[in-house]
């Protein structure tokens, strides 16, 4: 990376860094908007005893799921075991770590982190085994429960376009859980359909500034669906 210029030109360049035991923060929302490449960049690095935190675990043989595959995963935190056959397996057997967490929890978690807000309080999950452990307070008469937010070593995203600068725009659904994340990461990295130069963007369409990114690659992406339907 060379002055704001934060293009590289390899999947290995993009993870560069990355290291056993490290936390990755995954945007996406099951195979929608993922990063596919910097995914199987991981598969190929073998990196072990990951924590993921992510919506969901992508299916058995796409997306996060083919880091399950070799047990490259320790820990998920998700909102959602998903169609994963394989993650609820490991999480039934106890091969894996599942902390599961409610989405929009999940989503704040990451914003808060990369917000600098090392906690919030909640209602969402308050008498249930998700509160178990947590802080209680009550605040207007109703009881809301301490979570604590989320960072890690790494964040991964998808993007639509960005600019050399790494300033990002999502499309559509895609964007999801991507803002959130992509703001968590000590080294964010995006992996996107387009890569334009410094001022083509129209900066009220900037979804994510880049300076809460560190490295954008360009991908080929399969976009594969997940359940497709069609009439008859």
């Amino acid at each position: 990376m060379a002055g704001f210029d934060k293009v590289v030109s390899s999947y290995e360049a993009a993870m560069e860094g990355l290291k056993d035991g490290d936390t990755i923060i995954a945007g996406g929302f099951g195979l929608c908007g993922i990063p596919e490449g910097l995914i199987s960049e991981i598969k190929r690095k073998q990196t072990k005893e990951l924590t993921v935190v992510s919506n969901n675990c992508g299916v058995d043989d796409f997306g996060l799921g083919i880091l399950l595959h070799d047990k490259q995963i320790k820990k998920i935190i998700a909102s959602y075991v998903g169609e994963n056959a394989l993650f609820e397996q490991q999480l039934l057997s106890g091969e894996i770590d599942v902390e599961l967490t409610p989405q929009g929890t999940l989503a704040e978690k990451m914003r808060a982190g990369g917000a600098g807000i090392p906690a919030f309080y909640t209602a969402t999950g308050y008498g249930t085994p998700v509160a178990e452990g947590k802080d209680v307070k009550e605040f207007n008469g109703r009881p809301y429960i301490l979570e604590e937010s989320i960072t890690g070593e790494f964040a991964i995203v998808k993007a639509w376009k960005a600019d050399r600068y790494g300033n990002l725009v999502f499309r559509h659904t895609a964007m999801n859980f991507n803002p959130m994340a992509a703001t968590a990461g000590k080294i964010t990295v995006a992996e996107v359909e387009e890569i334009v130069e410094p001022g083509e963007l129209e900066p009220s369409q900037i979804h994510t500034p880049g300076i809460f990114v560190n490295r954008v690659i360009k991908g080929n992406f399969e976009k594969r669906i997940e359940r497709v339907t069609t009439r008859d």
